[in-house]
């Protein structure tokens, strides 16, 4: 592989969301005096979230579609009452209180240290913009990559090529020079793949698709970059 240049996805590939999530979502129940256990919230809450971060990926709901309606279906789902004042409320506390916590998965300070002498590194996300930097900063990974490129910045969603050419173009590369490391096979895998990068697939599923090289350990990434 003639790789000089490596994108990573941020959330649930570099930055542990869930944990974070988790953390956040404690320290606003707490704070709202909402009376449920935060882990039997969060059994339903994280396959809606998932669900919506779909539909908001193929622009078929808006920003504030996603941050309320995820959590108005998780609280339904629980038959918690509440009211639109406070789901409002959440939703900016949760925004708001996300990046202060910064847990990252298992290796990735190393491996980061690794890759950054051999290569120039990149961030590619849907994330919120507003956010997303602030995650880094305060994890302290931003200062391993050079460009971050967000798909708000775009103006479209991975997995549009629009979003991986305009992240070659920023990086001042090709598309046969560069891989993608992701946690979404169809935004991040698929998404580089259609544009001509590699890919690598960051997942603990077992069900792994075939002929894509993947793997559940960042660390791992040393056998093959």
């Amino acid at each position: 592989m003639n790789i000089k240049h490596i994108f990573f996805d941020l959330d649930h590939t570099l930055w542990n969301f869930d944990k974070n999530s988790e953390l956040t979502f404690k320290q606003i129940f707490k704070e709202q005096n909402i009376q449920l256990n935060v882990e039997d919230f969060l059994e339903v809450y994280m396959p809606i979230n998932l669900n919506y971060w779909r539909l908001y990926r193929e622009d078929k709901i808006s920003k504030s579609d996603l941050r309320y309606s995820r959590l108005k279906d998780s609280f339904d789902a629980v038959n918690y009452n509440i009211t639109d004042e406070l789901i409002n409320k959440i939703s900016e506390g949760y925004i708001s209180y996300l990046p202060n916590h910064n847990h990252l998965f298992d290796g990735d300070i190393e491996v980061l240290e690794y890759l950054k002498e051999k290569y120039e590194l990149h961030i590619i996300t849907n994330g919120f913009e507003e956010v997303q930097n602030l995650k880094m900063q305060k994890s302290g990974i931003l200062k391993y990559f050079k460009e971050i490129i967000t798909s708000e910045s775009v103006g479209v969603k991975k997995p549009n090529p629009k979003v991986f050419e305009f992240a070659l173009s920023k990086a001042n590369t090709i598309a046969g020079d560069s891989i993608m490391i992701g946690d979404s096979y169809e935004a991040d895998v698929m998404g580089a793949l259609n544009v001509g990068m590699l890919a690598i697939h960051f997942t603990n599923d077992n069900n792994k698709n075939s002929g894509v090289l993947s793997t559940n350990h960042l660390l791992e990434l040393k056998n093959y970059l």
